[in-house]
């Protein structure tokens, strides 16, 4: 079974930077992409980046693009998210999910693993 972990979340003034990772185990080799989504307080979730298992194919929501970047280590089957010039709209929860499908895109129902979250906060 695939285990999804998050860290490195946490508080941090607008206009700067924050990276959450997310460490996958279990079962890695059945898995074609990792991504990340976020929820807001009374918002649903929505989709932030995707990357496909190699690491040379990445997707972004219109909430991250040209701010985030999503990028692949290889060796710790960790996916990290770096956030620059966060501002108090990008506080959210953040999820990390891995699919089994080649290219997920945006849809959640793409996601076979989720993450237990981790906690984003931007304050003005």
């Amino acid at each position: 079974q695939v285990q999804l972990v998050e860290s490195g979340g946490g508080l941090v003034q607008a206009g700067g930077s924050l990276r959450v990772s997310c460490a996958a185990s279990g079962g890695t080799s059945r898995l074609n992409a990792m991504g990340w989504f976020r929820q807001a307080p009374g918002k649903e979730r929505e989709f932030v980046a995707v990357i496909n298992w190699s690491g040379n194919s990445k997707y972004y929501g219109g909430s991250a693009a040209g701010r985030f970047t999503i990028s692949k280590e290889d060796a710790k089957n960790t996916v990290h998210l770096q956030m620059n010039n966060l501002n108090p709209e990008d506080t959210a929860v953040y999820y990390c999910a891995a699919s089994q499908t080649m290219y997920p895109g945006r849809l959640q129902t793409n996601y076979d693993y989720w993450g237990q979250g981790a906690q984003v906060t931007v304050s003005s």
